[in-house]
This record gives C-alpha cells, sequence and structure tokens, in this order.
C-alpha cells in the first residue's frame, strides 16, 4: 500500500523523465544518502570502514565503469585491472612530479590518461567482437603489468617496485582517519554516479545501447560504430581508472602492480554479472555482493561446520569463496541474465502491483 504512484501525476517532460519519476523513491534515495554521510560515521566502527565500506564504494565506481562498456555498450573487457593500474600509476607521477598540484586534479588527470589508453586498446572493437574482443582487452592486462613491472620510472625509481603517497589533503582537508577516507570516496562516488545514470539517458547512452544491440541495424540509421564504441571505452576507463586512483591512494596508500592484476579484472567482470548488466543499480548490488560475501564466509562457516563437528581450514574457506563465486555466476547466466538488479525492479514492479496477480 505505501508503494503507489497514484495521485502523482507528470504535467511536465522534465517531470516525466526525472530520474526517480515516483516520490517514494526519491525520499528512499534522499534518506539513504543522508544515513551513508552522516549516519554511518557515526555508527560504523574503523575495522568497518576499511575492510569493507571503502573497498565497496572504490570497486562500485569501478564496476560503473565495466558496466558501461560491457552493459550498456555490449563490448566485452578483461582488462579493467590494467585500467585502473594506469589510473593509479598515472596519478602517482602527476602527483609527485608536479609540485603543488592538487588531489583532486591529480586524480582525475590519472582518470584521463586511462581514458587515453583505453582508446587505444578500444580500437580493434571496430573490427573485432565477443571472444575476439575479450581477448584484445586482455592484452592490455598483461601489457600493464609488464610495463609497471619492468620500466622504473613509472614508480619513480623505487627499488622495491612498490609506491606509497602519503599527506593527502582537498582545499585543507587531510584524507588520513578511515572516516575522511570514507567521506571522500563516497562524495566521489555519488557525483560519478549521478553522471553515469545522466550519461546513460542522454543521446550518447542511446548510442551505445544501439550498438549493443545491433551494431549493423544502428549504423544503418545514423550511428557512427566509432565514435559510438571509442566513447564507451573512454568514458569506461575515465570510470575505472579514477576507482584505481582512488584504490591506491586512499584504500592501500602502498602499491605495487600485483594490486592490479588480471584477477582485479575477473573481479570486475563477476561484479557487473552478478550485479546486473545495463543497470547502475546493478554495479552497486554486484559490489557489495563480491566485497561481503569473502567476510561472510569467514565468519560463518567455521562456525556452521562446528555445528556438525567439522573443522574448516582457511584455505577450506577460499576454495569455498571460487565454488560459490563461479556456482552464482552459472545461475544468474541460466536464470536471470540480469542479475540482483532485475530480481531488485521485478520486486517493486510486484510491490506497484500488489494485491493483483498481473
Amino acid at each position: 500500500m505505501l508503494y503507489r504512484e497514484n495521485g502523482q501525476f507528470k504535467t511536465s517532460y522534465a517531470a516525466d523523465q526525472q530520474i526517480f519519476p515516483i516520490a517514494q523513491d526519491r525520499w528512499a534515495i534522499v534518506g539513504l544518502l543522508v544515513f551513508a554521510f552522516i549516519g554511518i560515521p557515526l555508527l560504523v566502527d574503523e575495522y568497518l570502514l576499511r575492510a569493507i565500506l571503502i573497498p565497496f564504494l572504490i570497486l562500485s565506481l569501478a564496476a560503473l565503469g565495466v558496466n558501461i562498456l560491457v552493459g550498456f555498450c555490449g563490448q566485452i573487457t578483461l582488462g579493467a585491472g590494467a585500467f585502473m593500474a594506469v589510473g593509479a600509476y598515472a596519478a602517482y607521477n602527476f602527483h609527485i612530479r608536479i609540485e603543488g598540484l592538487p588531489l583532486l586534479l591529480s586524480l582525475l588527470l590519472g582518470g584521463l590518461t586511462a581514458a587515453a589508453v583505453g582508446i587505444v586498446f578500444g580500437i580493434p572493437s571496430l573490427r573485432v567482437r565477443g571472444l575476439y574482443l575479450a581477448v584484445a582487452t586482455l592484452a592490455a592486462q598483461f601489457f600493464t603489468d609488464w610495463v609497471f613491472l619492468r620500466v622504473p620510472w613509472f614508480t619513480d625509481n623505487a627499488s622495491s617496485g612498490s609506491v606509497s603517497v602519503s599527506n593527502l589533503q582537498v582545499l585543507g582537508w587531510p584524507i588520513a582517519a578511515p572516516v575522511d577516507k570514507y567521506l571522500f570516496c563516497l562524495g566521489w562516488l555519488t557525483v560519478f554516479a549521478l553522471l553515469a545514470k545522466n550519461m546513460t539517458r542522454s543521446a550518447i547512452g542511446r548510442q551505445w545501447m544501439a550498438i549493443r544491440d545491433m551494431d549493423v541495424a544502428a549504423e544503418v540509421i545514423g550511428i557512427r560504430p566509432l565514435f559510438a564504441k571509442l566513447s564507451a571505452f573512454a568514458v569506461s576507463s575515465f570510470f575505472v581508472g579514477t576507482a584505481g586512483a582512488l584504490w591506491g591512494f586512499i584504500h592501500l596508500a602502498s602499491w605495487e602492480p600485483a594490486a592490479f592484476s588480471v584477477d582485479r579484472s575477473f573481479q570486475l567482470l563477476f561484479m557487473v554479472i552478478i550485479g546486473g548488466l545495463g543497470s547502475i543499480m546493478g554495479s552497486f548490488f554486484g559490489a557489495a555482493f563480491i566485497v561481503i560475501l569473502p567476510i561472510a564466509l569467514n565468519q560463518f562457516l567455521p562456525a556452521i561446520g562446528g555445528l556438525f563437528g567439522i573443522a574448516i581450514s582457511t584455505a577450506g574457506i577460499s576454495h569455498a569463496e571460487l565454488i560459490i563465486f563461479g556456482g552464482l555466476i552459472i545461475f544468474f547466466l541460466i536464470k536471470e541474465p540480469h542479475g540482483i538488479a532485475r530480481l531488485w525492479s521485478t520486486g517493486k514492479e510486484k510491490l506497484r502491483l500488489w494485491p493483483f496477480p498481473h
């Protein structure tokens, strides 16, 4: 009875095209943001901020970028970890080599560098698709792994191969405490999520989806595949690159190329598949699932095994995590290809129609 749109009349095109056309959705989002910005810093301890919330926010941003390319434009990528690495190392070099460069500008320049690299590795998408394109983007992963490991200039000639940043601040606000890092990442993600939502609803977003559904038909009606595909690679790489910069600067503070290995690329792809292809909300669902599941398994599997007199080792927990990940990916591909986001949308539609079965 509470989730209805009775009496909510649209009297203009702007009202009809708003992101959340139902008032209950708008109030729910406002309440969620207020709780995220004010409630969580007051209620959550340092461990939850460091281990769950900050990684969730940054990986959600990266998943948004992957979803723009894979879910909205239909271009398969296995090189998201490479673009995260490009964003992180580019932001690091801008930050240390240009004295007095603001942190925000360093992060944005890292994202722009990742966008440029994404365009270069997106050129094969003009001639190949599917598995062949996935292999082409996978080449970016191996190439960046080799470059950042073997070319000492990118790590400022560090003998250990790792780099670190410290004394981060934005307009005099020090980004040091976990609460400060959480609020900074949350504000960054909020802005970029709104940007992604509006882009996917705009003319360029419709071009991406036309290319995804049938690129030949899209070209016939006047959509340029060159612009649509390369713009999707650029925007996606920009989002993923800024996420990589945040991962290195804010979450890790000290990192090496292994932090952005091919495992990270697969992890981001799994987030999009489980959360929901072609859905902004699905990126958040997938990131939450991937971040929370390993921690939940570490907490509950030994307890469940203890009830039956079975001792579960740490190796057993890690193996169970891989098994569950694989099983869930197969389940969603077969039963619900649009992921958790589709289940969420279906539940909302049933609430709007309840108690009528149709």
